[in-house]
């Protein structure tokens, strides 16, 4: 096997792994909480402490990783630490401590993603493989495991999923250790504030988290709005799956696309769906037009991405890492969190027409797109 094909294997298992772990905890993290006899109050003060967490820790993590030169040696590290104190949400029963295992938690898993994306945007400079379809991998696992994290949870009980858990965050850390060796990096990389030299990093930002930002509502409250237009359970999965297999189809066959339009293009085709996508689920719950609306999620979530890594891609070997946490965090993680934070009362004062609001984030996406074009006239 070439060294080419052998690396995207290995980050194709990497990222597999650790979407398999956020796919078998993120739906069902509440529900274990729940089941340890926690209030809905201190279920979300857990989640929120560990969102804030993540949010400050990325950056701080991402720093030291190009302070010392070596990514690969933090994300093994990072995932291995993430299994262990995952372990405490099945060990723990009381809230103060289920409290301090998500902090602990949240501290060492928050660099796990931004620095394997370092880590492969690198491998597929500097070997030539296409890193949409190495990263489709992590969106395929998602669903895969979503799916029998939710039979396991049926047929052995919900402490069983965090275990699940735990085994695919230690696999993840042995994966990395796998990964093939790189040069190493100028030690450094100038700090935080030297990503924001780079033009396209500045407009990034704002971008991302208008674009990914304006997802919140539907992470947040797309299922309850729909089952409330009398669509069931199994149909309104079978929606949500649809988007995610879009988003896959775009990493895999969407390089093509994605070199002609460029960073520019692609944020301005997310910028543009999303307008589009919010449009349509804030003005109807018709069943067809929801099904041809949900394929944009490959444009609004995943175009999205593809523009962000190919701006990040831009960043010298010696501040990826910083930069990849900290669009983690200031372009995509903080804007989300807020955004969830209003969705709750958007919805609960305008019902579906909340989704306006999504749109119009998107729509101010657009001229920030036009500026990304002139600050990365290549594209």
């Amino acid at each position: 096997m070439s060294p080419s094909r052998s690396a995207a294997w290995r980050f194709a298992l990497l990222f597999a792994l650790q979407f398999a772990a956020i796919g078998v905890m993120l739906p069902f993290l509440p529900a274990v909480l729940a089941g340890h006899g926690l209030a809905p109050a201190e279920v979300a003060a857990v989640l929120a402490a560990g969102s804030a967490v993540r949010l400050l820790a990325a950056p701080l993590i991402g720093r030291a990783a190009d302070a010392l030169g070596d990514a690969r040696a933090v994300l093994v590290a990072a995932a291995l630490l993430a299994g262990a104190t995952a372990a405490g949400f099945g060990l723990a029963q009381a809230f103060l401590a289920l409290l301090l295992v998500s902090l602990a938690h949240s501290l060492a898993m928050a660099p796990v993603i931004p620095l394997t994306d370092a880590l492969c945007l690198g491998a597929s400079r500097r070997l030539g493989f296409d890193y949409g379809r190495v990263r489709a991998a992590g969106s395929v696992a998602f669903i895969l495991a979503a799916v029998a994290a939710g039979q396991l949870a049926a047929a052995a009980g919900m402490a069983s999923v965090v275990w699940l858990f735990v085994l695919c965050l230690f696999a993840t850390g042995l994966a990395a250790l796998a990964l093939p060796a790189a040069p190493p990096p100028p030690r450094g990389g100038g700090g935080f504030r030297a990503p924001f030299a780079e033009p396209g990093f500045r407009w990034l930002l704002p971008l991302s988290a208008l674009i990914q930002g304006s997802h919140a509502l539907y992470y947040g409250f797309a299922t309850i709005h729909w089952q409330a237009a009398g669509l069931s359970l199994a149909v309104i999965g079978l929606l949500w799956a649809e988007g995610v297999v879009a988003e896959v189809a775009l990493f895999l066959w969407g390089k093509r696309l994605a070199d002609r339009l460029g960073a520019p293009g692609l944020a301005a085709l997310a910028a543009a769906a999303g307008v589009l996508r919010w449009a349509v689920t804030a003005e109807t719950t018709w069943l067809p037009a929801l099904a041809a609306v949900q394929l944009l999620h490959a444009a609004t979530f995943g175009a999205q991405h593809l523009a962000a890594m190919r701006v990040l891609a831009r960043q010298p070997p010696a501040r990826a890492a910083t930069a990849q946490t900290l669009h983690a965090s200031l372009g995509v993680g903080l804007a989300s969190g807020l955004l969830m934070l209003a969705a709750g009362p958007l919805y609960a004062a305008f019902g579906g027409a909340a989704f306006w609001a999504m749109a119009a984030l998107c729509a101010l996406a657009l001229p920030l797109a036009a500026g990304l074009r002139r600050a990365l006239p290549a594209g």
